[in-house]
Protein backbone atom coordinates (compact mmCIF):
# COMPACT_ATOMS: atom_id res chain seq x y z
CA UNK A 1 0.00 0.00 0.00
CA UNK A 2 1.53 3.43 -0.90
CA UNK A 3 1.95 6.37 1.41
CA UNK A 4 -1.23 8.48 1.67
CA UNK A 5 -0.17 12.11 -0.25
CA UNK A 6 -0.82 15.13 0.82
CA UNK A 7 -4.11 17.11 0.14
CA UNK A 8 -5.18 19.70 -1.91
CA UNK A 9 -8.52 21.69 -2.01
CA UNK A 10 -9.69 23.66 -4.92
CA UNK A 11 -12.92 25.90 -4.72
CA UNK A 12 -14.07 26.39 -8.02
CA UNK A 13 -15.81 26.42 -11.32
CA UNK A 14 -15.84 23.69 -14.02
CA UNK A 15 -14.66 24.19 -17.20
CA UNK A 16 -16.41 21.93 -19.84
CA UNK A 17 -13.27 21.90 -22.25
CA UNK A 18 -10.77 20.88 -19.62
CA UNK A 19 -8.35 24.08 -19.82
CA UNK A 20 -9.12 25.62 -16.69
CA UNK A 21 -10.96 26.05 -13.55
CA UNK A 22 -11.33 22.28 -11.40
CA UNK A 23 -10.16 20.36 -14.63
CA UNK A 24 -7.10 22.67 -14.37
CA UNK A 25 -6.91 22.59 -10.86
CA UNK A 26 -6.76 18.60 -10.60
CA UNK A 27 -4.56 18.36 -13.38
CA UNK A 28 -2.01 19.97 -11.99
CA UNK A 29 -2.49 18.62 -8.22
CA UNK A 30 -2.09 15.53 -10.36
CA UNK A 31 0.95 16.08 -11.77
CA UNK A 32 2.33 18.12 -8.66
CA UNK A 33 1.85 14.96 -6.36
CA UNK A 34 -0.85 15.78 -3.86
CA UNK A 35 -4.40 14.15 -3.80
CA UNK A 36 -6.69 16.99 -5.62
CA UNK A 37 -10.03 17.52 -3.74
CA UNK A 38 -12.97 19.78 -5.18
CA UNK A 39 -15.98 22.41 -4.22
CA UNK A 40 -17.62 23.08 -7.29
CA UNK A 41 -19.13 26.71 -7.24
CA UNK A 42 -20.69 26.84 -11.02
CA UNK A 43 -20.77 24.81 -14.21
CA UNK A 44 -19.66 26.51 -17.14
CA UNK A 45 -20.73 25.89 -20.46
CA UNK A 46 -17.03 27.19 -22.72
CA UNK A 47 -14.82 25.66 -25.56
CA UNK A 48 -11.46 26.96 -26.70
CA UNK A 49 -13.22 30.09 -28.26
CA UNK A 50 -14.45 31.12 -24.78
CA UNK A 51 -17.16 31.00 -22.16
CA UNK A 52 -20.99 30.81 -23.67
CA UNK A 53 -22.58 30.64 -20.36
CA UNK A 54 -22.55 29.34 -16.77
CA UNK A 55 -24.84 28.26 -13.89
CA UNK A 56 -24.13 28.96 -10.27
CA UNK A 57 -24.32 25.98 -7.45
CA UNK A 58 -25.95 26.93 -4.28
CA UNK A 59 -24.08 28.45 -1.88
CA UNK A 60 -25.24 25.71 0.48
CA UNK A 61 -24.09 22.81 -1.51
CA UNK A 62 -20.40 24.52 -1.90
CA UNK A 63 -19.97 24.87 1.77
CA UNK A 64 -21.53 21.45 2.04
CA UNK A 65 -18.83 19.95 -0.03
CA UNK A 66 -16.32 21.94 1.52
CA UNK A 67 -17.17 20.36 5.01
CA UNK A 68 -17.27 17.02 3.65
CA UNK A 69 -14.02 16.89 2.44
CA UNK A 70 -12.36 18.86 5.19
CA UNK A 71 -13.88 16.73 7.74
CA UNK A 72 -13.02 13.22 6.67
CA UNK A 73 -10.00 13.76 4.47
CA UNK A 74 -8.04 16.84 6.03
CA UNK A 75 -7.14 19.61 3.46
CA UNK A 76 -3.15 20.96 3.95
CA UNK A 77 -3.72 23.44 1.37
CA UNK A 78 -6.75 25.50 -0.45
CA UNK A 79 -7.31 27.21 -3.38
CA UNK A 80 -10.28 29.50 -4.65
CA UNK A 81 -10.85 30.31 -8.27
CA UNK A 82 -14.28 31.08 -10.06
CA UNK A 83 -16.69 31.63 -7.02
CA UNK A 84 -19.42 33.93 -9.22
CA UNK A 85 -21.66 35.02 -6.57
CA UNK A 86 -21.44 37.37 -3.44
CA UNK A 87 -23.63 34.92 -1.65
CA UNK A 88 -21.12 32.06 -2.51
CA UNK A 89 -18.24 34.39 -1.42
CA UNK A 90 -19.44 35.18 2.26
CA UNK A 91 -20.65 31.18 2.57
CA UNK A 92 -16.82 30.16 1.80
CA UNK A 93 -15.08 32.64 3.78
CA UNK A 94 -17.79 31.70 6.80
CA UNK A 95 -16.95 27.65 5.93
CA UNK A 96 -12.63 28.35 5.59
CA UNK A 97 -13.04 29.75 9.31
CA UNK A 98 -15.10 26.85 10.20
CA UNK A 99 -12.58 24.11 9.25
CA UNK A 100 -9.33 26.05 10.12
CA UNK A 101 -8.70 26.82 6.37
CA UNK A 102 -7.03 30.73 6.07
CA UNK A 103 -4.13 32.99 7.20
CA UNK A 104 -4.56 32.93 10.75
CA UNK A 105 -4.84 28.98 10.96
CA UNK A 106 -2.78 25.91 9.91
CA UNK A 107 -3.76 25.11 6.10
CA UNK A 108 -2.61 28.02 3.50
CA UNK A 109 -5.61 29.68 1.62
CA UNK A 110 -4.42 30.87 -2.17
CA UNK A 111 -7.00 32.98 -3.44
CA UNK A 112 -6.88 33.32 -6.90
CA UNK A 113 -9.66 36.23 -7.88
CA UNK A 114 -11.08 34.93 -11.01
CA UNK A 115 -13.48 37.72 -11.99
CA UNK A 116 -13.19 37.08 -15.90
CA UNK A 117 -11.90 34.46 -18.35
CA UNK A 118 -9.01 35.17 -20.77
CA UNK A 119 -11.28 36.07 -23.87
CA UNK A 120 -13.05 38.70 -21.87
CA UNK A 121 -15.90 36.69 -20.45
CA UNK A 122 -17.21 37.79 -17.23
CA UNK A 123 -16.93 35.11 -14.44
CA UNK A 124 -17.98 37.36 -11.44
CA UNK A 125 -21.18 38.95 -10.77
CA UNK A 126 -20.72 42.79 -10.76
CA UNK A 127 -21.48 43.10 -6.80
CA UNK A 128 -18.97 39.90 -6.01
CA UNK A 129 -16.02 42.14 -6.35
CA UNK A 130 -16.66 44.13 -2.94
CA UNK A 131 -17.20 40.76 -1.22
CA UNK A 132 -14.24 39.19 -2.35
CA UNK A 133 -12.28 42.18 -1.16
CA UNK A 134 -13.79 41.91 2.30
CA UNK A 135 -14.27 38.52 3.13
CA UNK A 136 -12.04 36.70 1.09
CA UNK A 137 -8.68 38.41 0.80
CA UNK A 138 -7.63 39.07 4.91
CA UNK A 139 -8.55 35.12 5.02
CA UNK A 140 -5.43 34.94 1.96
CA UNK A 141 -1.97 33.54 2.79
CA UNK A 142 -1.64 34.33 -0.90
CA UNK A 143 -3.67 35.95 -3.63
CA UNK A 144 -2.79 35.81 -7.46
CA UNK A 145 -4.39 38.67 -9.78
CA UNK A 146 -3.53 39.18 -13.09
CA UNK A 147 -3.21 42.54 -14.54
CA UNK A 148 -6.97 43.05 -15.32
CA UNK A 149 -7.72 41.71 -11.71
CA UNK A 150 -5.61 44.49 -10.50
CA UNK A 151 -7.12 46.86 -12.32
CA UNK A 152 -11.03 45.49 -11.07
CA UNK A 153 -9.86 45.30 -7.42
CA UNK A 154 -8.09 48.53 -7.45
CA UNK A 155 -8.59 50.57 -10.30
CA UNK A 156 -4.67 50.92 -10.92
CA UNK A 157 -3.45 50.26 -14.47
CA UNK A 158 0.06 48.84 -14.32
CA UNK A 159 2.15 49.22 -17.38
CA UNK A 160 5.83 48.82 -15.74
CA UNK A 161 7.28 47.51 -12.53
CA UNK A 162 6.41 51.13 -10.56
CA UNK A 163 3.00 50.59 -11.00
CA UNK A 164 3.31 47.08 -10.27
CA UNK A 165 4.73 47.84 -7.04
CA UNK A 166 2.12 50.22 -6.24
CA UNK A 167 -0.33 47.88 -7.26
CA UNK A 168 1.02 45.53 -5.05
CA UNK A 169 0.53 47.76 -1.84
CA UNK A 170 -2.74 48.70 -2.83
CA UNK A 171 -3.88 44.38 -2.85
CA UNK A 172 -2.17 44.34 0.34
CA UNK A 173 -4.16 47.33 2.28
CA UNK A 174 -7.09 44.65 1.66
CA UNK A 175 -5.29 42.15 3.98
CA UNK A 176 -4.19 39.74 2.71
CA UNK A 177 -0.58 37.97 4.24
CA UNK A 178 1.53 38.37 0.56
CA UNK A 179 -0.02 39.29 -2.71
CA UNK A 180 1.38 37.98 -6.41
CA UNK A 181 0.94 40.73 -9.13
CA UNK A 182 1.65 38.62 -11.80
CA UNK A 183 2.95 40.18 -14.75
CA UNK A 184 1.74 37.97 -18.25
CA UNK A 185 -0.50 40.72 -19.40
CA UNK A 186 2.61 43.45 -19.85
CA UNK A 187 2.59 42.46 -23.20
CA UNK A 188 5.30 45.02 -24.20
CA UNK A 189 7.68 43.67 -21.67
CA UNK A 190 10.19 40.76 -23.28
CA UNK A 191 10.25 38.70 -19.88
CA UNK A 192 7.27 38.00 -17.62
CA UNK A 193 8.33 39.45 -14.40
CA UNK A 194 5.44 38.69 -11.35
CA UNK A 195 5.88 40.64 -8.30
CA UNK A 196 5.91 38.96 -4.85
CA UNK A 197 5.18 41.12 -1.65
CA UNK A 198 4.34 41.18 1.87
CA UNK A 199 4.72 44.69 2.02
CA UNK A 200 8.35 44.50 3.51
CA UNK A 201 9.98 42.08 0.84
CA UNK A 202 9.52 42.57 -2.79
CA UNK A 203 10.57 39.71 -5.25
CA UNK A 204 10.55 39.84 -8.68
CA UNK A 205 9.59 36.37 -10.15
CA UNK A 206 11.70 37.07 -13.64
CA UNK A 207 11.06 34.34 -16.75
CA UNK A 208 11.07 33.67 -20.51
CA UNK A 209 7.71 35.43 -22.54
CA UNK A 210 6.81 32.23 -24.52
CA UNK A 211 5.76 32.99 -28.07
CA UNK A 212 2.73 31.20 -27.88
CA UNK A 213 -1.18 31.77 -27.88
CA UNK A 214 -2.19 28.71 -26.03
CA UNK A 215 -2.59 29.91 -22.49
CA UNK A 216 -5.75 29.06 -21.58
CA UNK A 217 -5.69 28.25 -18.08
CA UNK A 218 -2.24 29.61 -17.09
CA UNK A 219 -3.70 31.26 -14.49
CA UNK A 220 -5.39 28.53 -12.12
CA UNK A 221 -2.50 26.23 -13.12
CA UNK A 222 0.08 28.54 -11.56
CA UNK A 223 -2.67 29.28 -8.30
CA UNK A 224 -2.69 25.15 -8.62
CA UNK A 225 1.33 24.30 -8.61
CA UNK A 226 1.61 26.85 -5.59
CA UNK A 227 -1.11 25.28 -3.56
CA UNK A 228 0.56 21.76 -4.01
CA UNK A 229 3.59 23.26 -2.63
CA UNK A 230 2.17 24.67 0.41
CA UNK A 231 0.32 21.68 0.82
CA UNK A 232 3.69 19.94 0.80
CA UNK A 233 5.05 22.10 3.20
CA UNK A 234 6.83 24.60 1.53
CA UNK A 235 6.99 28.41 3.06
CA UNK A 236 4.90 31.00 0.27
CA UNK A 237 7.98 32.49 -1.55
CA UNK A 238 9.29 29.15 -2.15
CA UNK A 239 5.68 27.88 -3.10
CA UNK A 240 5.88 31.06 -5.31
CA UNK A 241 8.90 30.51 -6.90
CA UNK A 242 8.13 26.59 -7.76
CA UNK A 243 4.69 27.45 -8.84
CA UNK A 244 6.77 29.86 -11.07
CA UNK A 245 9.32 27.21 -12.26
CA UNK A 246 5.89 24.71 -13.15
CA UNK A 247 4.04 27.45 -14.90
CA UNK A 248 6.80 28.34 -17.58
CA UNK A 249 6.84 24.66 -18.48
CA UNK A 250 3.54 24.42 -18.54
CA UNK A 251 3.33 27.55 -20.89
CA UNK A 252 6.29 26.27 -23.63
CA UNK A 253 4.35 23.04 -23.86
CA UNK A 254 1.10 24.36 -24.72
CA UNK A 255 -1.03 22.76 -27.33
CA UNK A 256 -3.22 23.58 -29.64
CA UNK A 257 -6.57 22.35 -29.41
CA UNK A 258 -10.09 23.04 -30.89
CA UNK A 259 -10.59 26.19 -32.97
CA UNK A 260 -9.67 28.85 -30.60
CA UNK A 261 -6.78 29.44 -27.98
CA UNK A 262 -5.12 25.75 -26.60
CA UNK A 263 -4.53 25.22 -22.82
CA UNK A 264 -1.10 25.09 -21.01
CA UNK A 265 0.18 21.69 -19.93
CA UNK A 266 1.21 19.93 -16.74
CA UNK A 267 2.36 16.98 -19.08
CA UNK A 268 5.84 17.84 -19.42
CA UNK A 269 6.14 17.05 -15.45
CA UNK A 270 4.70 13.38 -16.70
CA UNK A 271 7.27 12.95 -19.68
CA UNK A 272 10.49 10.67 -19.00
CA UNK A 273 13.92 12.48 -17.92
CA UNK A 274 16.07 13.02 -21.08
CA UNK A 275 19.72 12.32 -20.18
Amino acid sequence: MSATPRTALTIAGSDSGGGAGIQADLRTFFACGVHGMTAITAVTVQNSLGVQGFAEIDAETVTAQIKAVAGDMGVHAAKTGMLATAEIIGAVAKTLDEVHIGRDADVPFVLDPVAASMHGDALLREEALEAIRTELFPRASLVTPNLDEVRLLTGLLVTDAESQRAAANALLEFGPQWVLVKGGHMYDDPRCVDLLSDGVQYVELDGPRHETEHTHGGGDTLASAITASLAKGLGVPDAVAAGKRFIERAVAESYPLGAGIGPVSPFWRLAPETP
